[in-house]
């Protein structure tokens, strides 16, 4: 629904704040940047699960309804947010095409 939402509202980022590090690999590792062609082969080895596939679909919806950046953050992180926005690192996953 968030991305659709984002698609609906012309949004140029979307962030979606969650009490994890961010998409995960196979071996616990997390993953800073994601093209849809990566998450389509994690999608395949059963890497993403659970309510991380929610999560993905709504980035991907967002991205190929418009949105410049897509990105899964760890709420966790103290002023979280605030370093997704304003650092070119920030604290999670970047989701893109």
């Amino acid at each position: 629904m968030a991305g659709a939402v984002a698609v609906a509202l012309f949004a140029k980022k979307l962030v979606l704040l969650t009490d994890i590090a961010g998409v995960l690999n196979p071996q616990g590792e997390l993953l800073e940047r994601l093209s849809e062609a990566q998450i389509n082969e994690l999608n395949k080895n059963g890497a993403i699960t659970g309510g991380m596939i929610p999560k993905i679909d709504c980035c991907l919806t967002a991205l190929k309804g418009g949105c410049s950046t897509a990105s899964i953050i760890d709420g966790r992180v103290p002023h979280a947010l605030l370093l997704e926005l304003f650092t070119d690192k920030g604290c999670g996953t970047e989701v893109y095409l």
